[in-house]
């Protein structure tokens, strides 16, 4: 980026990666939602986005995955809905260097998506607070909110209901069995548990009892998941992520994560937890819009 402008036309942006250290689904809406608790913790580890002003009001994609088409490219649908709701003239050229998986349960598209929102708005210098981001990140998926704000956190609703939460930014190994799973085909399947009773806040002091209420319908669908789950389990009390295919280990540290890492017949990362996202950091080193 130029020195000698006073705020950049370009930002280099992390898109961090989550878990979901459990998943309750606690019931179901009349709309067809499902009530949810969980906690979210981010990761150090994500996709790489790089966001360019434009003075021609277009929003031009730039790499991303190529099964996606822009109508249904989170990053995209945000910039238009940010420019859309805000009615600025400007556009942008939105790049994404992908690495986290589709069809995970780590977040990716939807990190995406708050990245493109948190990043354009200092680029457009439309100084919306986070809130009012994090409420249109809303209409575009129930996990994009937590990325907007930032923070781990506790999750209630259909995961839009925040509350901060500090967490042992510790290690762990994240494995994909390299098959996704359609989040809808878990949710809707009749035999997921719908019941599960909820959590006070209070509860997560202590050593509450949690799980994964997805994990057995996703294992049904994606048998794959079964068979990673139980080569992760060697080494401890492994989970799988959000409505799968991606599980995970908590471990000790860096090099415990490596090794099982080099081990890994699938795609498997050694990444680090964290209870402020980087998207934010990196965030705060930029010079402030005019």
């Amino acid at each position: 980026m130029p020195v000698s402008e006073p705020f950049p036309r370009g930002l280099r942006l992390t898109a961090p990666a989550k878990l979901n250290l459990w998943l309750h689904v606690n019931g179901r809406r009349e709309d067809g939602y499902h009530l949810l608790q969980t906690v979210f913790h981010l990761l150090d580890w994500g996709d790489r986005l790089v966001l360019r002003r434009r003075e021609d009001g277009r929003i031009v994609r730039q790499g991303g995955l190529a099964e996606v088409t822009e109508e249904d490219d989170l990053a995209i649908r945000a910039a238009r809905l940010l420019q859309a709701e805000s009615g600025i003239d400007a556009g942008a050229d939105i790049e994404v260097e992908k690495r986290i998986p589709a069809g995970a349960g780590l977040g990716g598209g939807s990190s995406d998506a708050a990245t493109v929102l948190l990043g354009l708005n200092r680029l457009w210098g439309l100084e919306w607070p986070v809130r009012r981001l994090a409420g249109l990140g809303l209409h575009l998926g129930a996990d994009v909110p937590v990325f907007v704000a930032g923070r781990s956190a506790f999750a209630e609703g259909v995961g839009e209901a925040l509350t901060p939460v500090d967490l042992p930014e510790q290690w762990y190994v994240v494995v994909w069995p390299g098959i996704p799973v359609a989040t809808a085909a878990v949710f809707q399947a009749p035999e997921l548990t719908r019941n599960t009773p909820a959590l006070t806040i209070s509860a997560l002091s202590g050593t509450p009892e949690t799980r994964n209420d997805l994990q057995p319908v996703a294992i049904r669908l994606c048998p794959a998941i079964g068979e990673s789950l139980a080569w992760l389990s060697q080494w401890g009390q492994a989970r799988m992520s959000g409505s799968g295919s991606a599980v995970f280990l908590p471990v000790v540290d860096e090099d415990t994560a490596r090794g099982i890492v080099r081990d890994s017949a699938w795609p498997a990362w050694a990444v680090r937890g964290v209870n402020v996202s980087p998207t934010l950091r990196e965030l705060e080193a930029v010079p402030g819009a005019p």
